[in-house]
């Protein structure tokens, strides 16, 4: 078992941290995730019986959505050591998982469902719920793995089903679903970009398509940062006409929004996505995706966390409203890749003080008051980015 607060599988040499006691910032992400836990699980027969257990969703189009199980295993899984019902929660969600299989295959999990428990919206897949949950188990099998557990078979039957299903057998790019054809076939949503998930699952199955797939996001994030986004390195929403050899931004709304082509509460999760790889495996592409955000926002923000908005173009100008945790708590994670190795062992920010006051800062302001349980969505973002950035993340 790796128990949180443990600290003992180390981060990327140069990545910095908050200021202060860790054990004090242990102690912060502990409080939260009780929070999270008090305000957004159900359990019994408010999620289909006895022994199952869900991630409430009071903000999305149906109270039990895939995204949040996936929040849920992840968390859960990485709160062992420190929560003694982290094992049965996590089992809970599991059971709530395999009782809602995709109806294209059966080892995707259907997206949605509604507060009788029952599939709506297709019975079909969401490629980041699937990730998620893949990842959880690969986690959970690391926890509480050996003897009769069956986490790591379910895990890379699932990670099987996710590369027959949900990536694109040419670009090697992740598609939006299970269900994605004809015209969303060539459509990507970054955020669903988890190159330490990738790198997990190669690890697990020893299927080299797995390094097809990293290497085919991370180039990709260079090629929207450099031809989209110079001056931001702000990605988009979805990016569309993946097969095309050019693609590009969503030229306005393809599924969700009009705002499907900029910086909105998709790709919110990059600075996140890409820190936590950033900061996990060194890779110095991740690492520069999340230096070139947090140098970004920081400059743009004036290194005040008060100042980051609801959403942005991607040349950087703001449409949005006051900054949702969602928006926020990702920076944090990327501001840690501003660090640097030094003589003597020590990591300091890049730019002097500036990096390491930017991330305590971002710190402070993620602490500072507990989730809105009508926020499910901000609540879980938030808690993925506080595990990461106090050093409670890694990667099976």
């Amino acid at each position: 078992m790796i128990p949180f607060g443990a600290h003992s599988i180390p981060y990327a040499p140069g990545t910095l941290r908050p200021s202060g006691d860790p054990a004090a910032a242990d102690r912060q992400v502990l409080e939260h995730y009780r929070w999270w836990k008090a305000s957004f699980l159900r359990s019994g027969d408010e999620v289909g019986g006895r022994g199952r257990c869900a991630v409430f969703t009071p903000d999305a189009a149906h109270p039990f959505v895939a995204e949040a199980q996936g929040y849920g295993l992840v968390i859960t899984a990485l709160m062992a050591g420190a929560d003694p019902d982290a094992h049965g929660l996590f089992d809970g969600i599991l059971r709530h998982v395999l009782a809602h299989p995709s109806v294209n295959h059966p080892d995707l999990h259907a997206a949605q469902q509604d507060a009788g428990g029952r599939d709506v919206g297709g019975h079909d897949s969401a490629t980041d719920g699937d990730l998620d949950i893949a990842y959880g188990l690969l986690l959970a099998d690391r926890q509480w793995g050996g003897g009769h557990s069956d986490y790591k078979a379910l895990a890379v039957r699932r990670i099987d089903a996710v590369l027959e299903c949900e990536v694109h057998g040419g670009t090697r790019l992740t598609k939006l679903g299970d269900w994605s054809s004809g015209r969303f076939d060539e459509v990507s949503r970054t955020s669903d970009w988890m190159p330490d998930h990738f790198r997990a699952f190669r690890a697990a199955t020893g299927d080299p398509r797995w390094d097809e797939v990293l290497d085919a996001h991370l180039t990709l994030v260079g090629a929207v940062r450099t031809r989209h986004a110079p001056a931001t390195g702000l990605l988009p929403d979805f990016v569309v006409d993946t097969a095309s050899g050019d693609p590009r931004p969503a030229p306005g709304k393809v599924l969700e929004s009009p705002h499907d082509g900029d910086y909105h509460w998709n790709a919110c999760r990059d600075p996140w996505r890409l820190g936590a790889d950033a900061v996990t495996s060194g890779d110095p592409r991740t690492r520069a995706a999340a230096r070139g955000l947090s140098r970004w926002a920081r400059a743009a923000t004036g290194g005040d966390p008060a100042r980051i908005r609801s959403g942005y173009r991607l040349d950087g100008t703001a449409y949005g409203g006051p900054g949702s945790p969602a928006f926020t708590a990702p920076f944090a994670v990327a501001a840690m890749a501003e660090g640097e190795r030094h003589e003597g062992g020590r990591d300091e920010g890049e730019g002097g003080e500036g990096a390491q006051g930017w991330l305590d800062a971002l710190w402070a302001r993620m602490c500072g008051a507990p989730p809105d349980p009508a926020r499910a969505y901000a609540a879980g973002v938030r808690l993925q980015s506080m595990l990461v950035v106090s050093h409670n993340y890694w990667v099976p």
